[in-house]
């Protein structure tokens, strides 16, 4: 998986990627990072890569000439990669636009800065804008991070568990069931009894009648596209009539759920 960043801010990315699992996967050789600094292809002794918006307003943005001659060198090294723009205007993103980075196996992130990018470039030359959500950030070199983390996790060898990636929240378009380890007591609150039985198949059916209990409970609108049918619901609804207050707590669940 190769991911290329185009950001006049290459050190914010030296944690992320020497530590981690996307340290380890590009220790592995499995993760490809590279970055273009626009700044490299400016003329002036200020290494400048901004400039005053036209009509006026607040903040600066970032200029048309260094950073289009930066997406110009990433095309010219991966023609058939997409080009993605960090922008609060775009797609939200989510775990199965994460899966379509990983198939493409080639993206670049285009992290913009300022007041952002100027409207041409990106009409031009952006093939997708994504969006973090609903909040302002002062760069996208955290979204960058973001988006890279969440694709290395789908890349095979990066986790050490090759089902880790299937059973983890949104992968099957439900939130993850409550998880547990040692000790089995803490302060009081213990470990349910299922999952001390043994029975891994009574052990799998709780925890994915967990999953659509904690999914209704915190992100129902999930379940819309999850497959889960009508009589898996409704099991659910029976279990969680069963459980105790105290099993409902340990679990994360309301107990006004409905």
């Amino acid at each position: 998986m190769k991911f290329t960043v185009i950001s006049p801010f290459q050190e914010m990315f030296e944690g992320p990627s020497k530590l981690g699992l996307v340290g380890s996967g590009i220790q592995k050789g499995l993760i490809d990072l590279e970055f273009i600094n626009p700044r490299k292809f400016t003329s002036d002794i200020h290494q400048s890569i901004d400039d005053r918006p036209y009509g006026g307003g607040d903040g600066m943005l970032m200029s048309p000439g260094p950073l289009g001659s930066a997406i110009e060198e990433f095309k010219s090294k991966n023609p058939k990669a997409k080009l993605i723009y960090l922008s609060p205007q775009g797609k939200v993103f989510n775990q199965q636009m994460a899966k379509e980075f990983y198939k493409d196996g080639n993206v670049g992130l285009l992290c913009g800065r300022y007041a952002g990018v100027d409207e041409r470039l990106i009409s031009s030359e952006v093939d997708l804008e994504v969006s973090m959500g609903d909040f302002i950030l002062s760069g996208a070199e955290i979204a960058s991070m973001a988006i890279i983390d969440a694709v290395s996790r789908l890349v095979p060898g990066v986790l050490g568990n090759s089902e880790s990636p299937v059973k983890e929240s949104f992968e099957e378009g439900l939130l993850e069931w409550p998880q547990f380890t040692r000790p089995r007591d803490y302060k009081g609150m213990t470990v349910p009894e299922v999952l001390l039985s043994g029975d891994h198949k009574k052990i799998d059916k709780w925890r994915k009648l967990l999953s659509i209990l904690r999914t209704l409970d915190r992100r129902p609108e999930l379940l819309n596209d999850s497959g889960v049918d009508a009589a898996e619901i409704q099991e659910a609804r029976d279990l969680f009539q069963k459980m105790s207050t105290h099993e409902k707590q340990i679990c994360g669940l309301s107990e006004g759920l409905e």
